[in-house]
């Protein structure tokens, strides 16, 4: 039997109409397919955007508060100034209010020829126990003693009891009951 042309039409028509749906039908697997990995990538981006966002939020959070904890101890600060202002005008007015030490302090050259000596002469009636403290700025050195000064006496105080002074040095006097005697070594 022969195929007539009309035959041969139709089975063309109806391979390339099968061909295009097949066509067509990867064509449209393909879009899907596409389509699925859009809609994960855009679930991948949002899941991102989402962990940024509280990040975000996290982080005003926190500025907020280290905020507000700087104002606090900025506050804080400001008082304990106002505190420590109003204690050190308490201090001096306390400090100006005592009496002077009654003592003299004078230099003489050592007799073994080592430095100077302080003569530390109490002018009081009374025993007075003061400090004594002593500083050389050239040598960054400073020490401190404890004198017990007998009513109306004199008391040498040089190398042989701790302290070998030299021209510049700093020295102070302290009781609780008088002002600071303060002076520098001629």
């Amino acid at each position: 039997m022969a195929v007539t042309a009309p035959n041969r039409t139709k089975r063309r028509g109806l391979t390339v109409s099968i061909g295009l749906n097949v066509v067509l039908l990867l064509l449209v697997c393909g879009l899907v397919l596409y389509a699925f990995m859009l809609n994960v990538d855009l679930g991948d981006v949002k899941r991102r955007l989402s962990k940024e966002v509280e990040v975000r939020q996290q982080t005003e959070r926190y500025l907020i508060e280290t905020r507000n904890q700087l104002t606090q101890s900025l506050r804080e600060i400001e008082q304990l100034k106002a505190q420590l202002a109003y204690k050190e005008n308490d201090y001096q007015a306390a400090v100006s209010a005592k009496p002077p030490l009654p003592v003299v302090v004078g230099f003489r050259s050592s007799m073994l020829g080592k430095g100077l000596v302080a003569m530390i002469e109490n002018n009081s009636d009374r025993y007075l126990t003061v400090m004594l403290t002593v500083r050389n700025p050239t040598l960054s050195t400073a020490k401190r003693f404890k004198l017990d000064l007998e009513p109306r006496s004199s008391l040498d105080f040089g190398h042989l009891e701790g302290w070998q002074f030299v021209s510049g040095d700093e020295v102070a006097l302290y009781n609780d009951e008088f002002g600071a005697l303060r002076l520098t070594v001629p």
